[in-house]
């Protein structure tokens, strides 16, 4: 593992602990030319997955990039690091269980709006102002309106 300090190639683990879901080991690590101390997560990874944008690139799925998404809708909400850890955990497993390689910015988003209407109804607006691209008032009365007419569990009303 290089040393996000110096660059060096080499260092040694220190402490491994599981997380509470036994889906990642996260690893205390030193390096052996610095001496500096940092932190890596390791995670199971089923398969490559490679993300076919709307002009169709294909890129490689970036997890922290949707944990970025799911973090920024959920900003100032009351919403903990680990439900969101959870939130993208659960999409991750949903892609990868689909058997595909390359899957859509499509079918991400809606895995993501799907589970953030789970947990946040605030959140799933604002991702979906955002993934839906919204440009007027009346797109966000629009997608209030669905929500009042295809209620779901809201866990901000329990």
């Amino acid at each position: 593992m290089r040393c996000p300090f110096c660059g060096h190639h080499d260092s040694q683990v220190k402490d491994s602990r599981p997380n509470e879901e036994g889906s990642a080991i996260r690893r205390r690590r030193a390096c052996l030319s610095c001496g500096q101390r940092f932190s890596t997560v390791e995670r199971v990874q089923l398969r490559e997955l490679v993300i076919v944008k709307h002009d169709g690139r294909r890129t490689p799925f970036e997890r922290e990039k949707l944990v970025r998404s799911i973090r920024i809708a959920l900003r100032k909400r009351p919403v903990s690091e680990e439900q969101i850890e959870q939130i993208v955990t659960g999409i991750v497993r949903q892609l990868e269980a689909s058997g595909e390689t390359e899957v859509t910015t499509a079918q991400v988003g809606e895995l993501a709006m799907d589970a953030l209407k789970e947990v946040d109804s605030v959140g799933y607006v604002r991702f979906a102002s955002v993934y839906r691209d919204f440009r007027e008032a009346r797109d966000f009365s629009e997608i209030l309106n669905l929500m009042e007419t295809h209620p779901q569990h809201d866990a901000e009303k329990s």
